[in-house]
């Protein structure tokens, strides 16, 4: 079948778009789906799972087999020691920020290896506000210096500040751009960072926020060097059913000590109800990595449509992908807005609604968001959203499946200019 191109840019095909890609990109993809697909498979085996995992206990969650074999499952499918994977958590970023206060105490030094942190992170450590529970006001000193400071990856910047690295407890590696114009940083790239901050500082934890990159390459960063990492089930993880909730995953003494966080001490990873969702906790992580690889071929047409639309992308079309995050530069506050409205229309829920700008909690400027979702903010889903200011940068994620994203595709090439 053969689309219409755009009246606006009637140079743009799909239909050759997608045999560029399908000759090109789209084969990695499919080569990375089926390794971690594999690797997800081999964990479900051998841990057993069975029926008798899918039901829950009540009140304190004492030996719920169902939530131990899930914690077991989801480390080995993310090449972890142990994980701590609960519906409790709110989002990504209250996984984050509990990994962070099982991890720093009063005196320490948390230092960002990729520069200024996501905007929801602001409030938890102290750069916003003056929140009484932020790490700052309990003491904690935040650092930080920036990998991708000349807007290229380089490790020479983090390694020249050697005395710095030296005095800090946590080194934080966000993975993903947030709302920086950065790339994501590839497990490559990760890699290399987190060898040469280990000559310095053998003994710090490296901690990653690893929201929207799980499933995007053969590795994940606990198996490159990282200690712990943190994300969100509503994201890649949770394969598009997941409800709520998030993870932490890595070295079992660190995921215990933020179990001691989530709970409390001497209860730890050892309670907690799992709201009989077992079943779809695990059919979630099951369905993963297929659904990201959906996502990502959706991404990798957007970057070639828009770029072939003269917009700035990033990444473009032949990068190398390491989240489910399109940047997509639309130059006027206008373009934004009704890039987000007609991606809301073609939605499967609530098509109905129209976006408008307006303060987000956790957000320091106006957003626009588009997220007609089943799950609530789940950004697996196809969904959009960018603050407005300059330069009015849409962020458009997920997809679960890859048609969805096309006929999404075809119908904003027609509202952009």
């Amino acid at each position: 079948m053969t689309i219409p191109a755009s009246p606006i840019a009637p140079q743009v095909s799909l239909d050759t778009i997608e045999r560029r890609l399908s000759e090109t990109v789209w084969p990695s993809l499919e080569s990375v789906c089926f390794h971690t697909f594999e690797r997800t498979l081999n964990a479900f085996t051998r841990y057993k799972v069975g029926e008798e995992h899918f039901s829950s206990v009540t009140g304190y969650g004492h030996d719920d087999l169902g939530r131990q074999v899930t914690d077991a499952v989801f480390a080995d499918a993310l090449q972890a020691e142990a994980a701590l994977v609960r519906l409790q958590f709110a989002s990504g970023t209250h996984a984050l920020s509990v990994a962070l206060n099982g991890c720093l105490h009063h005196g320490h030094v948390m230092l960002s290896l990729t520069g200024h942190p996501y905007d929801t992170l602001e409030e938890v450590i102290g750069l916003r506000g003056d929140n009484p529970q932020s790490l700052v006001a309990k003491g904690v000193i935040y650092k930080e210096t920036d990998c991708f400071a000349t807007g290229e990856f380089s490790t020479h910047t983090v390694i020249k500040e050697k005395q710095l690295l030296a005095s800090a407890q946590v080194l934080y590696i966000q993975r993903s751009r947030g709302y920086s114009l950065r790339p994501a940083m590839t497990i490559d790239q990760m890699e290399r960072l987190i060898q040469a901050v280990r000559q310095v500082n053998p003994t710090a934890v490296i901690l990653v926020d690893n929201c929207y990159g799980e499933f995007t390459d053969y590795n994940e960063p606990t198996a490159i060097g990282a200690d712990l990492m943190a994300g969100s089930l509503i994201k890649n993880p949770g394969g598009g059913i997941v409800p709520a909730g998030g993870y932490i995953a890595g070295r079992s003494d660190l995921v215990e000590a933020c179990a001691s966080v989530l709970t409390c001490p001497g209860v730890g990873s050892k309670g907690g109800y799992t709201f009989e969702l077992t079943r779809t906790l695990l059919q979630g992580l099951f369905l993963a990595p297929s659904t990201v690889k959906e996502a990502l071929k959706g991404m990798s047409l957007a970057a070639a449509v828009f770029g072939e639309m003269n917009f700035e992308v990033t990444p473009a079309w032949q990068d190398t992908r390491s989240d489910v995050i399109q940047v997509i530069h639309l130059k006027t506050a206008k373009n934004l807005v009704q890039f987000c409205q007609q991606l809301q229309q073609v939605s499967p829920i609530n098509s109905g609604v129209m976006p408008i700008p307006a303060v987000v909690p956790g957000y320091g400027d106006e957003v626009v968001m588009a997220g007609g979702t089943f799950i609530d903010g789940a950004t697996l889903e196809l969904s959009a959203d960018g603050p407005v200011r300059p330069p009015y940068t849409v962020f458009l994620q997920g997809g679960l499946t890859y048609a969805h994203t096309r006929l999404a595709v075809q119908k904003l090439m027609d509202v952009v200019q």
